[in-house]
């Protein structure tokens, strides 16, 4: 029997998917094909599973191991060795049909990307629509985006392909001729979005595609996804987005009250010269909680102001630290992060809330938004605060041009390098509040870089879902220079690269200004250790000095 097709299929720990995309191959309308399935770097019993359920079915396929670098590599792998069979059995203008694991085929899949081909297509681009019965455990806000989305891109797509009946270009519904596909070099070896790269290589080399709408899979609409970025990711920021993003007006104080039980809450207000607006902070943002109940300690940590910060920070009723006096045993601190770090050493609640001290126009709100989800939810770890940062020049104020650093830097790293984390409105928010046994378990940048740091070390060990955000309102604060945003900005960068990069980070914080003749300054991307590991062996002791012989001195340089 001649071989019309070799279908390709990727897996990694997918025993509880891939017998249902066997058993959908199984009921093709045509069987003139055979499969490949690449096991990369499998951990369960997806390989034994496979074999059996396809001698079982019937099914002609082929198990190879693949190079455990993501589904790219392995769908090229299985790709490569599709065109070989292909070529080598004669047939030119048989069909690579790449799919997923998780992914369930329409009988007619196979059969209709035939019939393209002998119409003369090269490369047929299925439609990829989710399980119906999964797809409505969705949230409907989830729904309703991805409808909003598939309408905006099947608009750009029609811009250059009219006839287009979809939008989809995926690789779990994708066929293209073995000739075309060694004609464009086969497909590239990125460890995600490997459809998105090959699209753009098929267009390079002036092959169209069919966007055909009688060709058709059902995938699945898990969040839990291994590859770096596609649909599970997306779907998984989707829902974050519905289920975890609060307002602060959801928490009034007598609401937050009835939710505190035993929780100790702390607020520590990191300052430097702060003095026109630490007690305002104080007594409208912090005081009105105090007087509830509702806060059980206020500390400010100062960095030695020499406005008199500390003095009116005491007659404010806060408990005023200098930063340098703070674990003294590991030398003066290095900047905003390293003074929150060691004022963990300093507190003695569960629950820890950060707010800034330069605050212009302080409200109490901003606490109780930030602690409110805490309460709520005991599996919530981290609250991020998220404002709307309009930029102030005299008397002229433009809506939401205030986080420079956030929209030229710590957005693009997120998108490019965490992308779960990518749905967060302000991933650099000073304001934050979290549990102190995860506050005490991850590193602390010393500068610039702590905010993003703790919310990438949040998410790897507490995932997504145990991530939130509330919406504070309106913020007004100091704007900086833009050339000092410049420093800010590498120390943000410095922090992501140390999380996801290869160690350039480590090389130190060497920067260089050449509107000052070359002049090369210092900017603090350090990180101090987790403060666990700092304190007793016998575990930590809030509000108390680490005994010295267990203390060191040396700064973290190693990867969190």
């Amino acid at each position: 029997m001649a071989l019309d097709a070799v279908v390709v299929i990727p897996a990694r720990d997918e025993e509880d998917r891939i017998a249902a995309c066997l058993h959908a191959l199984a009921a093709q309308t045509v069987s003139s094909f055979e499969t490949i399935v690449v096991l990369d770097a499998c951990a369960d019993a997806t390989e034994s599973l496979t074999a059996r359920t396809a001698e079982r079915l019937g099914l002609t396929i082929q198990l190879i191991p693949g190079p455990g670098a993501g589904s790219g590599p392995a769908r090229k792998l299985g790709m490569d060795l599709a065109a070989e069979r292909l070529l080598a059995a004669g047939a030119p203008d048989g069909l690579i049909a790449s799919t997923d694991a998780d992914t369930r085929p329409t009988p007619s899949w196979l059969e209709r990307q035939l019939a393209h081909v002998r119409a003369g297509e090269r490369v047929i681009a299925g439609r990829v629509e989710l399980e119906p019965a999964e797809r409505w455990q969705l949230p409907s806000g989830t729904l309703r985006r991805r409808e909003r989305d598939a309408v905006q891109r099947l608009e750009r797509v029609r811009r250059v392909d009219a006839d287009a009946e979809h939008h989809h270009f995926a690789g779990a519904s994708l066929g293209i001729t073995a000739a075309a596909y060694r004609s464009v070099g086969g497909l590239e070896p990125v460890s995600a979005l490997e459809d998105a790269a090959f699209a753009t290589r098929l267009a390079m080399h002036g092959v169209p595609i069919r966007r055909a709408a009688d060709v058709e899979v059902h995938t699945s609409a898990r969040r839990s996804g291994r590859a770096r970025r596609g649909l599970s990711i997306d779907l998984e920021v989707s829902v974050w987005s519905e289920r975890c993003r609060y307002e602060a007006a959801d928490f009034p104080l007598d609401r937050l009250k009835a939710l505190k039980g035993d929780t100790s809450i702390a607020v520590v207000v990191p300052t430097k010269e702060c003095a026109a607006t630490i007690g305002g902070v104080l007594a409208r943002t912090v005081r009105p909680a105090s007087r509830a109940g509702l806060i059980d300690e206020t500390v400010v940590v100062d960095a030695a102001s020499r406005d008199g910060t500390a003095e009116v920070a005491e007659a404010s009723g806060a408990r005023v630290i200098q930063q340098d006096a703070t674990l003294p045993e590991f030398g003066p601190a290095l900047g905003k992060g390293d003074a929150m770090w060691r004022s963990l050493a300093m507190t003695e609640a569960d629950v820890v809330c950060f707010l800034d001290g330069d605050t212009a126009d302080p409200d109490p709100c901003h606490l109780q938004g930030l602690i409110g989800p805490l309460l709520l939810h005991p599996d919530v770890v981290l609250v991020k605060g998220a404002f709307d940062r309009p930029l102030v020049r005299g008397d002229l104020e433009v809506p939401h041009e205030g986080g420079r650093v956030t929209e030229l830097m710590a957005r693009p790293l997120l998108n490019l390098y965490v992308p779960r984390l990518a749905g967060f409105l302000q991933p650099l928010a000073g304001e934050f509040a979290g549990r102190r046994e995860l506050l005490q378990e991850i590193s602390f940048p010393a500068g610039y870089g702590v905010e993003i740091a703790v919310l990438i070390d949040a998410l790897r060990r507490h995932g997504l879902i145990a991530l939130a955000e509330s919406h504070l309102g309106v913020r007004h604060n100091r704007h900086q220079p833009l050339r000092a945003l410049g420093e800010m900005a590498y120390a943000v960068l410095a922090a992501v690269e140390r999380r996801v990069g290869d160690g350039r980070a480590l090389l130190g914080g060497h920067y260089l200004r050449p509107w000052e003749d070359g002049t090369v300054v210092h900017v603090t991307v350090e990180e101090r250790p987790p403060l666990a590991k700092c304190l007793h062996s016998g575990g930590p002791v809030p509000g108390k000095a680490p005994d010295p012989e267990t203390l060191h001195r040396a700064v973290a340089v190693g990867r969190p």
